[in-house]
């Protein structure tokens, strides 16, 4: 590993020490009049080969920086009406101005060929009927195939191996954050670009002043007033009677922005999660995050197989959001916006699992059936006013959960069956409000924060009967199970009250490229658990008492932590620089009285972090960063009185434990390259990362027979390796888009088994091939595939896995308006001798009514009728063979279309 570290830093300074050359100056016509948009191009001689490029300024000024080995280089310099000019330069800094003479420029016939990859500044525009094929319909299916973007299953989109931070629609971020129904409902042919603006800083007052190494994406729409979307209605045959319904109107003008979603189906398509927040913006706007329950309960799950989710998903979900934004003043700077959503759900799980355990030659299995019902609304107020004097934006955020899980679980083992009802119901309340503004003072900045979060959630769990339960107990000095009288019903109850608060203020100096910024903040939280289990024994000497306070919890954990910090910051044409410096004052209490927890911490600790990025020969961007950072546990840690989270058994924590403490330091580099001249794009990183820990858990069986968690003061430490690269290319007279990604992550830790410390170590790599072809016309290619390979030593087990999965496309267009269509999803996987080979097909013919953009589309889905998944894990001295339900073949009718 100390070999790979020191190529990949030989490889990354040695690109730094090429790139100190730069050539700048002024052109201008025969009279000295300044000539902008004038191109300045660094050429090797005699190659037809451009090394970087830059565009003259409105005063004609250019700059330009390049990187070669040869010891002179051509300068050439090209304008309209102007005759170009080209110098031969010796390989080293210098300071050259062009004087061009006029020369008018025939043009014998005019060819309007719009490029596919232009660039300008920081903003790389992507046409996108470039990149798109006949089977194309929306935006995220024209931008999976677009070189340096990638589209993940969860709708992120990556630039460069990086999420974006922000999504604009004609400048505008309407979804904030919450962007998928956009990009996966816009249809393509109402876009005219894909603006990508590399190191984007949202808040115009910061800009050129505070750098962001994250990416931005901005849809340049054909119309300036918009009125589009999409729409789908589809049928099918099966049991049940299959359905499934998209509506997604949308209307885009420069005042006003609105996007309603409807979308309803039971043919395993999850869309429930489109609406969430997948671009977080810069942390100058506030904090905004998906609010999300704490659920400690749960009943008994029964297992997934890893397939694609649509393969074994048996649902029936409906999902409603609407998303709104105005101008609210006449010189457009301020913005309000409602975003609201409602999800209703409900998901159908089976499995069964059978054991063979050879040391004990005895064999047992458990059956699952669950249903998981999802209710949830969530809805948004958002204040905003982003100009270069002023920034103020307040969102104010309230969601409500009502969901529940239930669960029919059926045991048996050599003395018999027994049967249980699980039922968890967990209402949860939270609501948000996030303030932040920056406000000008003569040549400073001042930014004030706050954010405030309460949030109840309720659970409750109940097993019917209590019987069902096997939990271990020393009764009379001998150990058994809990004896539940006959018929009774067991019920664990939690609440938790949370109010998490942050406030901070900053003031801004800027002076030479450099801004300053110190600030003091207090964080304030406080978790407030209560609970209780309540249960009927049969009264035998010897069995719990479940009205004693061991069964109970009362525990308040407090953590409040004043900090002080300084932000450093600089930014030119080459170099960005940020960085914080903060110093917290960390005090934490865990309080329960009647189970003896009494615990406290205060502790100051240091935790910088820092990025600096050096752009040159035009293509090239360098990175290094490197952070500290302390977590010191939470509530979970805390507790000692006993609770049944699930049905496996009492969950519960030493009183005496000590607050864990962990300090982790991570440090990278990174290399990027992206040519829009050939459509070549490139990066490659290396990271490393330690966190130390005080603290082991350890498990041990009390007096009772319950298990107890308890953690052993021994400092351990978890450290990871992680080299990654992806290198894609466009090539325009294939019409093919390809690229291949690697990962190699290399992780060692430490763990206690048996009062025995053992070593953990694990190594994974991921190979990914991505390919897009469109070169014919009567037939389009999509391909994804991966490779993985993993091993796993801890000193017992050297246990090696091996995955492949690809996605295959193929779209066959025989007759103008037809599309035949062929999916392959291939799923293997290797676990010692055992392996496993799933492959699932689908068909599908679509007839387009072109002049009013209607698709008629009838799809076969899992064609071979697959309706189990079955896996095999091996173990020391067991073997367990789980079979899980899967959807059966299904075919859907649908018709598609436009809203106008």
């Amino acid at each position: 590993m100390k070999i790979k570290i020191s190529l990949f830093l030989m490889f990354f300074f040695s690109i730094i020490t090429f790139a100190q050359k730069t050539v700048s100056g002024v052109v201008t016509d025969e009279d000295g009049v300044a000539i902008p948009s004038a191109s300045v191009t660094v050429e090797e001689p005699g190659k037809d080969a451009i090394l970087a490029y830059g565009i003259t300024n409105s005063k004609g000024e250019y700059k330009v920086t390049f990187s070669s080995s040869e010891s002179n280089v051509d300068l050439k310099v090209k304008a309209f009406n102007q005759r170009p000019q080209t110098k031969q330069i010796t390989n080293s800094n210098q300071n050259i101005s062009f004087k061009l003479q006029p020369e008018a420029t025939e043009i014998k016939e005019v060819k309007l060929k719009t490029k596919m990859i232009t660039s300008r500044g920081d903003t790389i525009a992507y046409d996108l009927k470039a990149f798109d094929s006949k089977s194309d319909r929306t935006l995220a299916d024209v931008m999976k195939k677009i070189p340096g973007i990638e589209v993940k299953a969860d709708g992120t989109i990556m630039y460069q191996g990086n999420a974006i931070n922000k999504f604009y629609v004609e400048g505008k971020d309407l979804m904030e954050g919450g962007y998928g129904t956009i990009s996966n409902s816009l249809p393509k042919d109402a876009v005219a670009k894909v603006e990508v603006m590399e190191n984007h800083q949202p808040v115009k007052m910061l800009q050129g002043k505070i750098p962001s190494d994250a990416a931005a994406i901005n849809i340049k729409l054909k119309k300036s007033v918009t009125m589009t979307g999409r729409g789908e209605v589809g049928s099918g045959f099966g049991d049940p009677w299959l359905w499934n319904v998209k509506l997604t109107p949308m209307f885009f003008s420069k005042k006003q922005q609105w996007v309603l979603n409807y979308k309803t189906n039971n043919m395993g398509e999850q869309v429930e999660n489109e609406g969430n927040i997948i671009g977080f913006g810069s942390s100058w706007e506030g904090r905004r995050g998906n609010a999300s329950q704490n659920s400690w309960l749960g009943v008994e799950n029964a297992s997934v197989p890893n397939l694609p989710v649509r393969r074994y998903l048996f649902n029936n979900v409906h999902y409603l959001s609407a998303n709104y934004l105005t101008n609210i003043d006449k010189k457009q700077e301020w913005e309000l916006k409602t975003n609201a959503n409602y999800t209703n759900n409900a998901v159908e799980r089976e499995s069964t699992t059978y054991v063979t355990d050879f040391q004990q030659k005895t064999e047992y299995g458990y059956k699952f059936l669950n249903n998981f019902y999802t209710d949830k609304l969530k809805g948004e107020l958002i204040f905003t006013k982003n100009a270069k004097k002023g920034f103020f934006k307040n969102v104010t955020t309230f969601s409500q959960f009502w969901n529940a899980d239930r669960a029919d679980a059926n045991r048996w083992d050599v003395s018999g069956n027994r049967y249980g009802n699980q039922a968890v119901q967990s209402p949860t309340s939270s609501f948000q409000n996030s303030l932040s503004t920056i406000i000008p003072w003569k040549e400073k900045m001042v930014n004030l924060k706050s954010y405030i979060n309460y949030q109840d959630d309720n659970q409750t769990l109940q097993i019917t009967p209590a019987e069902y339960l096997k939990i271990p107990f020393i009764q009379n000095s001998s150990l058994t199970t809990i004896p539940f009288a006959p018929g009774s019903i067991a019920l664990q109850n939690y609440r938790m009250k949370t109010l998490e608060t942050s406030h901070s203020a900053n003031i801004s100096f800027t002076t030479k490229g450099w801004t300053f910024t110190p600030q003091v903040g207090v964080d304030f939280s406080t978790d407030k658990l209560t609970t209780n289990f309540d249960g009927t024994t049969t009264g035998v000497n010897g069995a719990p008492d479940f009205n004693s306070p061991l069964y109970d919890n009362a525990l308040k954990f407090t953590e409040i932590t004043p900090s002080a910090s300084v932000g450093i910051n600089y930014k030119n044409d080459a170099w960005s620089l940020f960085s914080n410096i903060p110093v917290n004052f960390n005090s934490i209490k865990a309080e329960d009285p009647t189970r003896n927890v009494n615990k406290s911490l205060n502790k100051t600790t240091f935790t910088p972090n820092i990025f600096v990025q050096y752009s040159f020969a035009s293509f090239f961007k360098a990175s290094a960063s490197g952070n500290i950072s302390n977590n010191f546990g939470d509530i979970q840690t805390a507790y000692a009185g006993y609770i049944l989270t699930s049905p496996g058994g009492f969950n519960v924590m030493n009183a005496n434990n000590p607050i864990p403490q962990t300090t982790s330091k991570s440090a990278g580099g990174r290399l990027e390259y992206r040519n829009p001249l050939n459509n070549l794009f490139f990066n490659a990183g290396y990271r490393v990362s330690n966190s130390k820990n005080n603290l082991l858990a350890s498990s041990r069986v009390n007096s009772s027979g319950f298990s107890v968690i308890e953690y052993i003061e021994s400092e351990n430490s978890r450290d990871t390796n992680t080299l990654y690269g992806e290198i894609g290319k466009y090539f325009p007279k294939f019409k093919t888009n390809a690229s291949v990604t690697f990962n190699q992550s290399n992780t060692t830790s430490q763990q206690l088994r048996n009062n025995d410390f053992i070593d953990n170590k694990n190594v994974g790599n991921t190979l990914g091939f991505k390919f897009n072809n469109t070169y014919f016309s009567w037939m389009s290619v999509d391909f994804n595939a991966s490779k993985g390979w993993t091993k796993q030593e801890n000193g017992i087990q050297n246990n090696k896995t091996e995955s492949y999965n690809h996605n295959l496309s193929v779209f066959l267009y025989p007759m103008e308006n037809h599309t035949l269509g062929f999916y392959w999803d291939q799923i293997n996987s290797n676990f010692g001798d055992t392996k496993y080979k799933n492959a699932f097909y689908d068909l599908s013919y679509q007839f387009s009514w072109a002049s009013k953009k209607i698709d008629f589309e009838l799809k076969w889905m899992n064609i071979a009728n697959r309706k189990v998944f079955e896996r095999i894990d091996l173990n020391l001295a067991t073997v367990s063979q789980t079979t899980m339900q899967l959807r059966p073949s299904q075919v859907m009718f649908s018709v598609k279309f436009n809203f106008k």
